[in-house]
Order: C-alpha cells, then sequence, then structure tokens
C-alpha cells in the first residue's frame, strides 16, 4: 500500500469517515462501517446522484428487497454466468482473485477478458507466486467461482434465495407493474439506491474491494426503433475516452473529444450510452472528482457482462492505479426477455400504431378431438408448439404432416388436424419488449474517489497542512462554529449561533476545545468548508469572523445574515471572494 492509500485509511478511520467492521471479533474482510463523518459524506453524494439522475432526468425511484428467490437468477443469468477466477494455493490453502494477481505483478491491465485456461497460463509464465506464502502456483488449476451470497428463505432448504449482487434486478422483476405507473408509454426510467452484496474472493483496498455495497443505479426502458436521447443536451461536454481499439494497439494514447463527435464517429456506439457519459461527466465534476485523474474506458469483448452488447466504465486514478466507479451499459431487451420468459408474466409493452394495419398471420386451431385421445396429456403441450413453430416458420406446416418437440420427444401430427391456415388481421399495435440502458454508479468507491481526490497539502503560518478540499454541498459539516474563549458570553453566544444554523437546515459543529488554530486544523482535515468564530467584537456590534477553509481567507459578516450566506455558499450561488 502506498502513502496516498495509507494516509487516507489513517484519516478515514481516525476522524469518523469509515472504519473495518466488526473489529471487537477480529474484523472479517470486505464489511466496513461509514463513521458520523463518513455516513454524512456517503448521504450527502447520494442526495447529489439522486437530484442529477432521478429529479433533473425526470425519472421514478423505487426500494427493493435485498434478498430474492432462487428463480429471479436463474432468469437473469447470475446462477452461471456471476463468476471470477479463483486459484487456491497447494501449500497454504489460501484463495486468490487470479486475474488479480496477473495484473498486479505484470504488465497485463486487464486479465479479467482472459478465459480461465489462458490466465492459469500467465500464471506460469511469470512464474507468479502465493501472496500469502510464496508457495509457486505454476500448474495450479484456475477455475470460476460464483459471487452471490446464498441464503433459505423462511425455515428449512425448500425456498432457496440469495442477496442481490446488483441492485437491478428488484426493478427488472416489477416491470409489470412499475410500467403501468409509466402509463404503458415508453421511455421511462427507474433509479434505485440500495444495498448489494457479492461474495469477493479477495477484498482488498478499503472501499474498493468489498462484500457489502451501495449501488446506485438507473435503468431506463427505450423503445429501439423510436426513441433517441436527447443528446443535444451534451453533444458540447468533452470526455477522456479509452476505446476498446485504443487498448488493443501498442502505444496509442487517450482520445479527446465531445460526446456529440464520440457518438457521431461511432468511437461510442450508442448514442443513450453516449448521453449518459456526458451527463455523468458533469455530476462527477459537481462532487468534485478531479477530471485530469479520470477516464472513459469501453469493455474489451472478454470482459463484458453477459448482458451487455457494449459497456463502457467510468475509471478514476487513485494511489497510481484506474480503478471502475460506474459501468455505463446497453442492455439490450436481454433482462426483460429473459424475466418473461422463466415467469411466464408479460414484460412487453403494447406500442399503438398511428393507424392500423393490416398484416397476414400464421395460426392453428388444432382439432383436439384428434389430438386429445391421440396424445393425451402431452395434447396441450403440442398445441403451445404448434402455435410458436406458425408464428416462427410456417413453411413447416408445407408437408403433409409437422413435426414438433415437447420434453425432448418429437410428435408428428398431420397438417389437416392443426387447422393451420394464413389470414389477414387487422393490428392497432403490437407488444415490444424494451430495450435498457444502465448507469451503474458504486457509491463506495465514489466516496473513496472524492475523498483521495480532496486530500490536499499546503503550508499555513509556517505549520504543514492536510486538509479535505470537498466541495460545499458534499461536505459532511457545512460550518464549525467556535468563541475564542468559552467566557464572558462568547460560549453561550456560539451555541446559540450554531443552534440557529442547524434550523435552517446546515449541519453545524461546535468546537471550543484548545486554541484557534488547532480548531481550525480539525475542521480542515474532515473538509468544512466554513468557520465562524465569535469574539469580544460579536458581543458587541453582532458581527463574527467567517474563515473559508481551502485559502484561509477571513471575512467579517452579521450574525443576521450567517444563514442566508452560508446557504448560497453551499449552494455555489455565492463565492467567498465576493463577501
Amino acid at each position: 500500500m502506498s502513502s496516498d492509500a495509507e494516509r487516507l485509511s489513517e484519516l478515514a478511520k481516525r476522524r469518523g469517515f469509515y472504519f473495518p467492521a466488526s473489529g471487537a471479533y477480529g474484523g472479517v474482510a470486505g464489511f466496513y462501517v461509514y463513521g458520523p463523518q463518513g455516513a454524512a459524506l456517503k448521504r450527502n453524494l447520494e442526495d447529489t446522484w439522486r437530484d442529477q439522475f432521478v429529479v433533473k432526468e425526470g425519472h421514478e425511484e423505487i426500494d427493493a428487497p435485498t434478498i430474492m428467490p432462487e428463480p429471479v437468477f436463474e432468469a437473469s443469468g447470475h446462477l452461471d454466468g456471476f463468476d471470477d477466477m479463483i486459484v487456491e494455493c497447494p501449500e497454504c490453502g489460501e484463495s486468490h482473485r487470479a486475474d488479480h494477481l496477473v495484473e498486479d505483478n505484470t504488465d497485463i491491465e486487464e486479465a479479467e477478458s482472459y478465459s480461465p485456461e489462458e490466465v492459469a497460463e500467465l500464471i506460469a509464465e511469470y512464474d507468479l507466486e502465493c501472496p500469502s506464502c510464496h508457495a509457486k502456483l505454476a500448474g495450479t488449476e484456475v477455475s470460476e467461482f460464483n459471487l452471490m451470497f446464498g441464503t433459505n428463505i423462511g425455515p428449512g432448504s425448500s425456498s432457496p434465495g440469495y442477496l442481490r449482487p446488483e441492485t437491478a434486478q428488484g426493478i427488472f422483476v416489477e416491470f409489470p407493474r412499475l410500467k403501468e405507473y409509466a402509463r404503458n408509454t415508453l421511455p421511462f426510467g427507474v433509479a434505485q439506491i440500495g444495498t448489494a452484496y457479492r461474495n469477493e474472493i479477495s477484498p482488498r483496498r478499503g472501499l474498493i474491494r468489498v462484500r457489502e455495497f451501495t449501488q446506485a443505479e438507473l435503468e431506463h426502458f427505450i423503445d429501439p426503433e423510436a426513441d433517441e436521447p436527447p443528446l443535444h443536451r451534451v453533444a458540447d461536454v468533452e470526455v477522456t475516452l479509452y476505446p476498446a481499439a485504443q487498448q488493443q494497439a501498442d502505444g496509442q494514447e487517450y482520445v479527446t473529444m465531445t460526446v456529440g463527435d464520440a457518438v457521431e464517429q461511432g468511437v461510442i456506439e450508442s448514442a443513450w450510452v453516449g448521453y449518459y457519459l456526458g451527463v455523468a461527466a458533469g455530476w462527477y465534476e459537481r462532487i468534485g472528482v478531479d477530471m485530469d485523474r479520470f477516464r472513459y474506458r469501453q469493455h474489451l469483448a472478454g470482459e463484458r457482462a453477459h448482458y451487455a452488447s457494449d459497456c463502457w466504465d467510468a475509471e478514476a486514478e487513485l494511489d497510481g492505479n484506474w480503478v471502475e466507479i460506474t459501468g455505463f451499459a446497453y442492455r439490450g431487451d436481454y433482462d426483460l426477455s429473459h424475466h418473461g420468459a422463466h415467469s411466464g408474466e408479460e414484460f412487453t409493452i403494447f406500442k399503438q400504431y398511428d393507424e392500423p394495419k393490416t398484416v397476414e398471420r400464421a395460426v392453428v386451431d388444432p382439432d383436439m378431438a384428434y389430438l386429445g385421445p391421440e396424445y393425451g396429456s402431452a395434447a396441450g403441450q403440442i398445441v403451445e408448439e404448434l402455435e410458436a413453430l406458425a408464428a416462427r416458420d410456417r413453411s413447416a406446416f408445407d408437408g403433409d404432416d409437422v413435426t414438433v418437440e415437447v420434453d425432448g420427444e418429437a410428435y408428428t401430427i398431420p397438417v389437416e388436424k392443426t387447422g393451420f391456415a394464413v389470414e389477414e388481421q387487422t393490428e392497432s399495435g403490437e407488444h415490444i419488449t424494451p430495450h435498457v440502458v444502465e448507469p451503474s454508479f458504486g457509491v463506495g468507491r465514489i466516496v473513496h474517489t472524492v475523498l483521495e481526490h480532496a486530500m490536499t497539502e499546503d503550508e499555513v503560518d509556517g505549520e504543514e497542512r492536510t486538509f479535505l478540499k470537498l466541495v460545499p454541498e458534499l461536505a459532511p459539516t457545512n460550518v464549525a462554529v467556535f468563541p475564542l474563549m468559552d467566557r464572558d458570553g462568547m460560549g453561550e453566544q456560539a451555541h446559540e449561533i450554531a443552534d440557529t444554523l442547524r434550523q435552517y437546515g446546515l449541519s453545524a459543529a461546535y468546537d471550543d476545545s484548545g486554541n484557534i488554530g488547532r480548531r481550525y486544523r480539525r475542521q480542515d482535515e474532515i473538509g468544512t468548508p466554513f468557520c465562524v468564530t465569535v469574539d469580544y467584537e460579536s458581543l458587541e456590534d453582532g458581527t463574527v469572523t467567517v474563515r473559508e477553509r481551502d485559502t484561509t481567507a477571513q471575512a467579517r459578516v452579521a450574525i443576521a445574515d450567517l444563514p442566508e450566506l452560508l446557504l448560497a455558499l453551499r449552494a455555489g450561488d455565492r463565492s467567498f471572494d465576493d463577501l
């Protein structure tokens, strides 16, 4: 762990941002507690996300359960495809994330895109060792490990379930009802901020890779043939891109261009994904991400999620490494189609035509007086297969007989008994399966990013100072109020001011411990943007000293004006330079 990570970890624990959970019992890897400062920072960050991606974008928000039954994840593909590569040391028995071993000890950046067999070959080629006992790992099998936490719903084991590995499934599963709230009209978006769980092989690096974490996800349901994003809103937003082609070409650099140009030139394939890359870029800048340490990287084919046709990651440079903080995926109709097929419910929306259309439809009207006695209990399923075959391939009925398969057994039926016909029908619309565009934000990783990017060192009055240069609307404490000394009524006045500021919705701290310089440093270190000092002059003329964190500049302000001024400074409506 390098100095940046060490300093942040120490600060986070000492000042109450976050710390390992269950310390009294020895702790458990991959679980963290957000302390008073961290919980407030996280909540403020989530509020800005909600403001941007729910309120400003005109979407809705839900809150779904964190445990879901097994069939949900059979349909979603997580039971079969939600795996990481694991290698178990033959000497000490410790398990390690195999692709991370390769990335940490070679120049290969995206080992996740390789197959387990290829990663095993790389481990042998580079003669990699077990990080725990240094035994050689060459020749050790690399296998896949499913990351979901299993549980049982209710007593016994008859109803298996899983802690959700993403919040998205809670939205997809409820689509049949959510579409009604949207009046069966596309496009519409549903957001959710909530906890997800992944049984990570090797949790590490603080909040970066954990087993319980918060996601902020948006599922935007669209008609792929009719709905287009308002790309003009972000067309001029300049972004730093790392396309797959650049990653695969030696010596290639990033591409810096506007979102509009990137979509027009096909660098970003989906205009919808491009739109959200542009929207998110503005949000990252708003919350204080250093955009000089930020990029959008396109997934290579081998690392794309099983549900995605194109993916881009927002990545931040943290402690010298590029870390994914958000994924942007065009999920197509994968999720709704699969849930529709597995559940038997309607995961479609009826799309009304501008004018009715006359179309030819292949239909069947089987002679059940024949099928029933001839095929017994299989007759009903045979009818369903005949209907599906007629819709899919009417030429199958061109001969004297037609064959369908039910539960692995073939049944041949005379065409004359199927009632097959091609009819003209007038239709007013059609059922379509919406496509999904998904921005998925890792809240904990973004909290870590904001903190690391905000850590700043300078010198004040000949002393080194470490402070968090947090944007005011994210700061856990908006303002700290100090009496110059806790006597002659200054303490009482400071308490009264702090209480008043809280009534205006400002997070205000009171501190009378130590000299003023030490109190300033304590607040600087947790990112408090403004400090108010009550002195003897305050008792005489009703003014206080307001000090700004980044520059340490000070201004004299009337106590009566404080609440509105601090609210305006927090919102960015006023600048301290103007005081």
